[in-house]
């Protein structure tokens, strides 16, 4: 008599879904606590939390030392307008107008240079 098997159970999962990597990492008390309180507000496990984060998440790029020398010039040039706007306040804003519409042109070409 043939005996005829049964296959039971969940199929075995693909090269690409099967879970074979398992990273370590150490945190300070204050990360591990902020880790497990945000897992208990989004009511998973940190495993799934942290896959999530990986899918959907970003992390923002440090500024770069060239774009912190361009906002140093922002924060100078903010300066000269608040001097151009006392000016303008005592001697007439029709002697000041072409200097501010330069500051204003050099300030545009700043934040478009930081937003790249």
């Amino acid at each position: 008599m043939e005996k005829i098997s049964k296959k039971g159970g969940r199929p075995k999962k693909g090269l690409g879904q099967k879970k074979t990597y398992r990273i370590n990492i150490k945190l300070i008390t204050e990360e591990y606590y902020s880790l497990v309180a945000k897992v208990r507000n989004a009511k998973t496990n940190i495993s799934v939390f942290v896959r999530d984060c990986l899918k959907n998440g970003y992390v923002k790029e440090r500024i770069s030392p060239e774009q912190v020398n361009h906002i140093r010039q922002l924060c100078g040039m903010a300066n000269n307008l608040n001097q151009l706007a006392r000016k303008a306040n005592t001697q007439g804003y029709e002697f000041t107008a072409s200097e501010c519409l330069q500051l204003a042109n050099k300030i545009d070409a700043i934040i478009k240079v930081i937003e790249l």
